[in-house]
């Protein structure tokens, strides 16, 4: 209880735990339900960025290119129902950006989602 008690408040907690990498699966499906047809597949990436940065806590997220081809290889409309991602927290190079750290979102080739688990 008392190591529950020891953040003060307005304090922050560091994520410059720096280089952290994780495997996720993201349900697609339910984060662009009642999304029009024409949105479905900008939303996914959106979404996949939001919880990206959730996960992560790094405002600046990059995806990478063959997961965008991913999402959008059936194109527009038939978004595909769950990826496999691969989080990446890694420290930015560049030296004027208000961002010490971003999150590099991979795609991990997978057929069957049951069983997985956050790695």
């Amino acid at each position: 209880f008392a190591n529950y008690c020891m953040m003060v408040k307005g304090e922050k907690k560091s994520n410059l735990k720096d280089v952290v990498t994780r495997e996720c699966t993201v349900h697609l499906h339910k984060l662009i339900h009642g999304i029009g047809f024409k949105r479905r597949a900008p939303r996914a990436i959106t979404e996949i960025r939001k919880f990206a940065s959730k996960q992560m806590g790094t405002e600046d997220v990059r995806v990478d290119v063959r997961l965008n081809k991913f999402i959008w290889s059936k194109g527009v409309r038939n978004v595909p129902f769950r990826v496999r991602v691969r989080l990446a927290r890694k420290r930015n190079e560049d030296e004027d950006s208000p961002n010490k750290l971003y999150t590099l979102v991979t795609y991990v080739p997978c057929t069957d989602f049951s069983g997985k688990q956050t790695i």
